[in-house]
């Protein structure tokens, strides 16, 4: 070996091994494409009298935190929230404030890769900036051969809509779990309160009109 050309090839070997490094960290952290989610919750007025045991559904699987994983499953992580001037459904806000049958009590958006299929690994409300009092629970993105948005939620009421004949705290739940297009919205249904969902992709063009 040259001599002279000695130090060249050590400082070369060295970026190589530092390079060789740092890739699986950067994989590690952009693995997956990211998707905007932004959910509108909000409560109803008046509901038809559902005798029902609110409480039943409660007890879904999921796996709060930024990132998580048990051993090779993938597990979403969470990129950031989006500002109120990103927002998608702020006419439906305005739609639903002004019809005097529902109260919006919640608009958030935020950006996160998805969790592998079943895994039910989400993030906790108020992680996705959502602070209403008595509401807890998970929202969990989740892509297999499709893509799918959950919720498992629970939201004990001071004051429930009338015509449920619940009591003052009564726990509502709300677990469900659907198939989801881009910029198409989904309406998760419940006596008590219900969530709009829309999910679009971080990157790429929108669709026409949007």
């Amino acid at each position: 070996m040259d001599r002279r050309t000695a130090p060249l090839r050590a400082l070369g070997l060295g970026l190589a091994a530092a390079l060789a490094a740092a890739l699986p960290a950067a994989s590690e952290e952009s693995a997956g494409p990211v998707y905007n989610v932004e959910i509108i919750v909000f409560r109803t007025v008046a509901a038809e009298a559902v005798p029902e045991n609110w409480s039943e559904e409660a007890g879904a699987r999921s796996i709060a935190g930024d990132e998580s994983a048990s051993g090779s499953v993938q597990v979403g992580r969470f990129v950031g929230l989006l500002p109120p001037g990103a927002y998608q459904l702020n006419e439906l806000e305005s739609r639903l404030r002004a019809s005097g049958a529902y109260v919006p009590v919640a608009h958030a958006a935020w950006s996160q890769t998805a969790s592998a299929w079943g895994t039910r690994a989400g993030f906790p409300v108020a992680r996705l900036g959502i602070d209403v009092p008595g509401l807890t629970g998970n929202v969990y993105l989740e892509h297999g051969q499709f893509l799918h948005l959950g919720l498992s939620l629970s939201w004990a009421m001071e004051n429930p809509p009338d015509g449920l004949g619940a009591a003052p705290g009564t726990q509502f739940t709300l677990n469900e779990t659907r198939r989801v297009r881009f910029y198409e919205r989904n309406y998760y249904d419940h006596p008590a309160f219900g969530v709009i969902t829309l999910v679009t992709p971080a990157q790429g063009p929108r669709a026409p009109g949007r």
